[in-house]
């Protein structure tokens, strides 16, 4: 399945990969017939309990701290209305497309559940603004990650009602109306319980949480590849990586990463050159001798993350709740503690494998450490300053991605009279870890500049065939070796070669698919 094929969405939600496609590639919905009419179904019995002269929550009453107020049927259209208006409260910058349609994807998938009560039309409403490539604009801050991402989830809401902001299929910032209008889409008229339905979920962080973990797929494989490269550089010894000694601490993470490191150092000429009994090092510094261990539990790390975000995309997040017996009930799911810790425990080993990227460039730029190579890989000594300040640049933003790491699930702050006294701050969490994935990708764009520019003065001893194409793959936007040049734009490059996945991609290609 291409990203361009749709995807269908029932009443089993939405798998990983199915939300970047929709997120990040626009992946057209397409809603399954047979989980509309459940949700038809459980409208039915939130139409029931409406005629009820008994109240219920979030049908009949008000909400959060006015839980107990009884609202008359001619005025609970208003009700929704104003809850989705009052809690469109986001300020700050603008929130990423790829999040907001994430955010919008997941809340859809819930509302196709058919737990929370809403109409078929109003989620035919929300997949015909997603496949219509409409965003509505979402603001940095506002959710407190309890009650789930209020806000932001509210802000998508109003756009759906043809209120507030939105930026086009082009990218235009224009109104709702006007959007939905030229896209042929009517506004959601919001009845009972259906303004609470669609604010009230977890589906920003977890969208984040999801783009977050996909990167990440990625990025821990291309450390491996930095890392082999700067091994292989700095003349290092490959023994350490060795299946027998990585059994003996079986953590898959760690097993996989020193499989990597074993295959994409394969066939090199210049690890084969200091293999006989003439070398006497020993052992290397930690931050090549280690990398299986480290790169490996940032693997295991992430694995578990993704085994909570399975949980949470299985899950139907609303309060209150339309259960299988045709109950109303309310509870406490919209909590995101699952999911901020995840998403803090990440950005962890997202500055820890940066942290280390960044000590062993450093050491290729260290004339004592780095085992003939001249100081700061620079064309003449004293007059150029070769990659110097690129390392500084990578020492910046480590020092940024540990500030990132300090968590923010435990920063709960209350709210709402008391009533929401502990919140998840899970939306934060996201947030941060976004950052963190930037500068990860940063600094391992600038070992791999380093390595490549080390690797080179490594002639006429060739690089291995994985780490040799990952060099070449630089050299087509980066010139090698050489007086100083404008390097901000060489960095750049780099990053994009990271980000885009193409250093990963030639090594791959030579080597097979990375574990």
């Amino acid at each position: 399945m291409t990203s361009k094929e749709a995807v269908t969405l029932g009443s089993a939600g939405l798998s990983m990969i199915d939300v970047v496609r929709v997120a990040r590639h626009d992946a057209r919905l397409e809603l399954d017939p047979a989980a509309l009419a459940g949700v038809a179904e459980s409208r039915a019995v939130i139409d029931r309990f409406a005629n009820d002269p008994e109240p219920h929550y979030g049908i009949s009453t008000g909400f959060g701290a006015l839980a107990t107020t009884f609202i008359d049927a001619d005025r609970r259209a208003q009700l929704q209305v104003s809850l989705v208006r009052s809690h469109a409260a986001g300020t700050g910058p603008e929130v990423e497309r790829e999040v907001v349609r994430a955010l919008m994807a997941l809340r859809l998938a819930t509302l196709m559940t058919g737990r929370t009560g809403v109409r078929p039309e109003t989620a035919q409403t929300y997949a015909a603004i997603l496949n219509a490539g409409i965003t509505p604009v979402v603001r940095e801050y506002g959710s407190l990650g309890c009650s789930g991402d209020l806000a932001p989830l509210a802000h998508c809401a109003l756009a759906a009602m043809g209120e507030g902001e939105v930026r086009d299929a082009d990218g235009e910032l224009v109104p709702a109306a006007q959007a939905l209008a030229a896209a042929g889409i009517e506004p959601v008229r919001l009845a009972e319980k259906e303004g609470l339905a669609l604010i009230n979920g977890t589906d920003g962080m977890l969208g984040m949480l999801v783009l977050a973990a996909h990167d990440l797929e990625r990025l821990w494989r291309t450390a491996d590849v930095a890392a082999a490269m700067s091994v292989e550089a700095l003349l290092g010894t490959d023994a350490a990586f060795a299946a027998d000694l990585q059994a003996l601490r079986p953590h898959p993470g760690q097993q996989a990463s020193a499989a990597n490191l074993r295959a994409l150092l394969d066939g090199s000429a210049i690890m084969a050159s200091h293999r006989g009994p003439e070398c006497t090092r020993v052992q290397d510094a930690y931050s090549l001798r280690c990398a299986p261990q480290v790169h490996g539990a940032a693997r295991d790390t992430l694995a578990h993350a993704q085994s909570v975000a399975t949980a949470e995309l299985a899950s139907a997040i609303d309060n209150p709740v339309v259960t299988l017996d045709g109950r109303v009930e309310s509870n406490g799911n919209f909590h995101g503690a699952p999911i901020g810790y995840v998403l803090d425990f990440l950005a962890i080993p997202v500055a820890d494998v940066a942290s280390m990227s960044e000590r062993r460039t450093d050491r290729l730029l260290d004339r004592a450490r780095s085992q003939g190579l001249p100081p700061f890989l620079a064309h003449e000594v004293g007059v150029d300053s070769g990659l110097m300040i690129a390392q500084y640049a990578a020492a910046g933003i480590v020092s940024e991605l540990k500030r990132l790491a300090v968590p923010a699930s435990v920063d709960s702050i209350p709210s709402s009279a008391m009533q929401e006294d502990h919140v998840s701050m899970g939306w934060h969490a996201a947030r941060k870890l976004r950052r963190g994935i930037d500068g990860l990708e940063r600094v391992l764009a600038i070992e791999v500049l380093a390595a490549s520019r080390a690797l080179d003065l490594r002639a006429p001893l060739e690089p291995a065939p994985a780490t040799a194409v990952v060099r070449d793959l630089v050299r087509e936007h980066v010139e090698g070796h050489g007086p100083d040049r404008f390097l901000s734009p060489e960095i750049d490059a780099v990053v994009e070669l990271v980000r885009s996945g193409a250093v990963l991609e030639a090594a791959t290609a030579v080597v097979g698919e990375l574990a």
